[in-house]
């Protein structure tokens, strides 16, 4: 099963690397944190590497992966050598199973069909040792978002070739299904001169308190906590924008 709604394109992942070329200190070192020497570790929805690459530099047996062929040819550059496979998160087969898998970045939230959602819980705790931890985050319903519905330009970088780098999107809240819905449109420009344009279909799901209690129920998780934050507080509702799941 394929989601190709939130596929990264060869501009967007530019400038994602441009405006996030390094994982933030504490989100990364909450996923760390769950990490022993001498485990083996996945990380799905890997991209272009900001937070595997620490993970490898910090001698962890990492495999990662991700859909997007163009931010695993940046996870690349970065590590040669590094493990990783270009495939849809719930489609990677392997007979390894992981002491902990990990999704960061609140990427979760990229799989707004409750099917797939459930498809990559079940292939998470299939490839999960025992004894594992299954980590990931999502967005809540406090951070949707409902603008005028016009495009507007949210970011503008110049790429290494002196080239200018746009962004531009419109965002839009369906409150009753619980997608937020980011319509994008990236332009790289020359002076006056337009060389390139990518359009990006970008959803994700908001998440309540509770949503995902059946689900990963329904996949095969003995037992979870939630998260309000970094600082791994017990999560009471919904007002922080992100909710972290650790689950076994």
């Amino acid at each position: 099963m394929e989601n190709k709604v939130n596929y990264y394109g060869s501009l967007c992942t530019e400038m994602y690397e441009l405006l996030h070329p390094q994982a933030p200190q504490d989100e990364l070192e909450f996923y760390l944190s769950y990490a022993k020497p001498g485990d083996k570790v996945l990380e799905l929805l890997c991209g272009s590497g900001r937070f595997f690459v620490p993970f490898l530099q910090k001698g962890f047996d990492i495999t990662g992966v991700d859909l997007s062929r163009e931010m695993l040819d940046k996870l690349l550059e970065k590590e040669p050598t590094a493990k990783v496979h270009c495939c849809g998160a719930d489609q990677y087969e392997t007979k390894e199973q992981y002491d902990y898998i990990f999704i960061s970045s609140n990427s979760f939230s990229l799989f707004t069909d409750q099917e797939l959602a459930k498809s990559v819980l079940r292939r998470a705790k299939e490839l999960l040792a025992q004894q594992g931890r299954f980590v990931f985050a999502v967005d809540t319903v406090h951070s949707a978002e409902n603008g005028d519905g016009n495009y507007h330009e949210v970011s503008s970088v110049k790429t290494k070739e002196g080239f200018l780098l746009k962004l531009k999107m419109c965002e839009r809240y369906d409150a009753a299904n619980q997608i937020q819905y980011y319509p994008s449109v990236y332009e790289l420009w020359d002076g006056e001169q337009l060389l390139q344009n990518e359009q990006m279909d970008f959803q994700t799901r908001l998440y309540r308190l509770g949503d995902l209690d059946e689900l990963l129920k329904q996949s095969g998780f003995a037992g979870y906590r939630v998260y309000s934050g970094f600082e791994k507080t017990a999560a009471e509702n919904s007002n922080s924008g992100t909710l972290l799941y650790e689950c076994w």
